[in-house]
């Protein structure tokens, strides 16, 4: 098209197309631009941007323009604009805003971080990787910011620190090194107190210093939460760069906002970008972070994202895209003991984190919220639940859920109770909360135990004491009861979650703008806070990729990956598998995916399953999207080969998972066989060395065919194919099974987990 032509029909578009309408409410909407059709009359994309915007709205405002993650821009228009600007040329998405949620030291020797090869490579002037951490900002006091000991700030950064209330320039160091503050689509949505929220990188909420801490922080010695968890605090990579990107608020983390952060994180130079935020699961150009994470890894960065808190229900997971590291939660061997004591002399244990004045050594009368309420709530101690006179001075034992845990206790204090034990109603999965007044999270057997005392003696009695810090907890680590579970509900031959790490009872750094509960009743501050969740487990993660980075500069995000899952271990020393602590049962690659990480092992993996740009474009055309779509991806630069068959099982993943179709007829037909090939390809980063296969399995229902069966490497970086056929007979559908496929040479073992399912 002729320029003139070009400018005649914008001119056209923007008469035909502008209405102003008044009645109608406006939203944020994130605008994704064909950048290969921009008419020559526009020098800059900008312009482009502001003349498509205006030709549907006179009065909108551009909220942010994006470059890297994206071509486009943000906006807050009506849903009428919104459906005219999706007509125009040069439109492919127009989306709207979609709000997500955060997820909410030991670990480092629990995770073999301490031995002294491992301390010696990381004892340097610090390290030129950089993390990125997409939060809720940082508190600059925190002691694991503290750059002592390091060297300039690498040349590659490209990054600032912002400066704002409670947040100077001076804030950064050579350990922060990057600071900003993404507040423009949650400003108009609900504009921001200034009273209670800083318009700028400070942390309100304390959630983002304890992931960013948790990646990287320096180490602190004599660190502990009032007592509780003390020794050496340090984040997984000590010597790591941070940079901190501030994209959550109170209200949440708006989609247009984390966008924006993302891209600055690409354009800044980070290595590591870590993502302790989930939403609702859907389509992958429809979920924000899947696709921005897409833009990333095509940079070489590395993107970590938590699971999310909603196991242990199956197919609960989120942030399931293949080229995200999707990290569920497990224990570590730690654990914070509160015991009760019953009138009748039985001791059942808990967990507390309780630091006030313990209760006094004699037995106390106990009571049941559920006989004292006639709200069908009030067995769960909900505010307003408990009449006054009838708790005074006495223990409340109250249920879990409809409100915060430590917020229960405040209820039982206010209705003058001095102490309360919190039980489960299902599962035994357990964690430690700061609470107000005496107390002891129990699991349902010790509830429905103290229940029964209760309603059967006519003066029960109780106490409550705590037992302090306990180390060398076995069995250790346990699947965490709320890591979300696969199977991958999006696509399901990805294996998902992609492996397990330390999220319960994490200490870290926290800010000195909230209290530990993050509850206005409480007073408390403290420099390092215990908190639980996959927003735990995905900076670890982090933390261990920028230590494998640091390795092996070389590597690709899927071969940091790949190193990470195929060095996991999903049994115990004595060769028992992993326990879920929902079920007390072993847990399976639903739960666990690969294992838990092993990042000493990890640093030789011997070989890697690497995948590139092309690999995941790939895999997005095996899913029969649109040119259209495809172009959000690729920057209208390529597109799906027509006539080349694509296939999700090609993804070069370190994992397998193969749903099979179940027969019809009574018990699934189990005359009938269904035969499904995957293809993979291993990488060499370690010596010449010959590998050989073997295949555990617990059914007999597959057989497993791999080809060829033995892979020599004569030299570091070469390529050796091999493919594996699943022949499975029919089961009965919601039927599971597992295996796993083993390449051994020499000292090194590549395991991938195998996960059946027939539906």
């Amino acid at each position: 098209m002729k320029p003139r032509n070009a400018v005649l029909l914008m001119a056209i578009v923007v008469v035909f197309c502008y209405r102003y309408v008044a009645a109608q409410p406006h939203k944020t909407y994130i605008v994704h631009m064909d950048k290969s059709v921009k008419p020559l009359v526009f020098p800059k994309h900008l312009e482009w941007y502001e003349t498509s915007m205006r030709s549907v709205s006179k009065s909108a405002h551009m909220l942010y323009a994006y470059d890297k993650v994206m071509h486009g821009f943000s906006a807050r228009l009506t849903v009428e604009e919104a459906g005219l600007l999706k007509k125009q040329h040069g439109i492919i998405s127009v989306q709207e805003e979609v709000i997500y949620k955060l997820q909410t030291t030991r670990s480092p020797k629990f995770l073999g971080l301490e031995r002294n090869d491992m301390m010696l490579s990381w004892s340097g002037s610090g390290s030129d990787v950089i993390i990125g951490v997409v939060d809720t900002g940082v508190w600059p006091g925190s002691k694991s910011l503290d750059d002592t000991g390091f060297g300039p700030v690498p040349h590659s950064w490209k990054g600032k620190c912002q400066s704002g209330p409670g947040f100077n320039v001076t804030s950064c160091n050579k350990k922060l090194i990057g600071a900003r503050y993404f507040p423009k689509s949650y400003d108009i949505y609900g504009s921001i107190d200034e009273n209670l929220e800083s318009m700028s990188p400070l942390d309100d909420d304390g959630h983002g210093t304890h992931t960013a801490t948790t990646a990287a922080g320096s180490v602190v010695t004599g660190a502990s939460f009032f007592g509780f968890a003390k020794g050496k605090a340090r984040g997984m990579a000590p010597r790591a760069r941070l940079a901190v990107y501030k994209a959550c608020w109170t209200g949440g983390c708006f989609s247009s906002d984390i966008l924006a952060a993302m891209e600055k994180a690409i354009t800044d130079g980070v290595h590591v970008l870590s993502l302790s935020i989930v939403g609702t699961l859907t389509d992958y150009p429809n979920d924000i972070i899947a696709y921005a994470a897409f833009k990333a890894v095509s940079h070489g960065i590395f993107v970590s994202c938590s699971a999310g808190n909603d196991g242990p229900e199956p197919l609960t997971l989120t942030n399931v895209a293949p080229w995200m590291a999707t990290v569920g939660a497990g224990t570590l061997d730690r654990d914070f003991p509160a015991y009760v004591t019953l009138g009748n002399g039985k001791r059942l244990s808990g967990v507390s984190l309780y630091t006030g004045k313990p209760l006094p050594g004699s037995m106390i009368p106990l009571v049941f919220a559920g006989n004292l309420s006639n709200m069908t709530t009030g067995h769960q101690c909900v505010p307003g639940s408990l009449p006054r006179g009838h708790v005074t001075g006495k223990i409340v034992m109250c249920e879990r859920g409809e409100t915060s845990r430590v917020e229960k206790g405040l209820v039982v204090k206010a209705a003058g109770g001095v102490g309360m034990i919190l039980a489960n109603i299902v599962g035994e999965d357990l964690m430690a909360d700061p609470h107000l007044i005496p107390s002891a999270a129990v699991g349902q057997k010790a509830g429905d135990e103290i229940k029964q005392y209760i309603v059967s003696d006519h003066n029960p009695t109780a106490t409550i004491t705590s037992g302090g810090t306990q180390l060398n907890v076995q069995p250790a680590p346990v699947v965490a009861g709320f890591s979300s579970r696969g199977p991958n509900p999006l696509t399901p031959e990805i294996l998902k979650p992609d492996f397990i790490a330390p999220g319960v009872d994490i200490l870290a750094g926290w800010t000195n703008k909230e209290s530990p509960t993050g509850l206005t009743e409480d007073p408390r501050r403290t420099e390092f806070n215990i908190v639980s969740g996959t927003s735990m487990s995905c900076p670890h993660v982090s933390g261990l990729a920028a230590l494998l980075k640091e390795a092996h500069p070389e590597w690709s995000p899927a071969a940091i990956k790949s190193a990470l899952m195929t060095t996991a271990y999903s049994t115990y020393k004595n060769g028992e598998g992993l326990q879920d602590a929902a079920t007390g049962m072993p847990s399976t690659p639903f739960d666990h995916g690969a294992g838990h990480v092993d990042p000493v092992s990890a640093l030789d993996p011997g070989l890697v399953y690497d995948a590139s740009f092309d690999d995941y474009l790939s895999f997005l055309c095996a899913l029969n999207y649109t040119s259209r779509t495809i172009k959000m991806y690729t920057g209208g630069r390529s597109t799906c080969k027509a006539g080349k068959k694509y296939r999700v099982e090609d993804l070069n993943y370190p994992s397998f998972s193969v749903p099979l179709m179940t027969a019809s007829g009574e018990g699934g037909g189990s005359s009938v066989a269904t035969t499904v090939k995957y293809t993979r390809s291993l990488t060499n980063v370690g010596p010449p060395e010959t590998y050989k296969v073997s295949i555990l399995s617990n059914t007999k229902a597959v057989k497993i065919k791999v080809e060829p069966e033995e892979l020599t490497f004569t030299e570091k970086n070469k390529k050796k194919v091999y493919t594996v056929t699943f022949t499975a007979s029919s089961m009965e559908s919601g039927t599971n099974s597992f295996g796993r496929l083993v390449w051994s040479g020499g000292k090194y073992v590549v395991s991938s987990p195998i996960a059946f399912s027939w539906v």
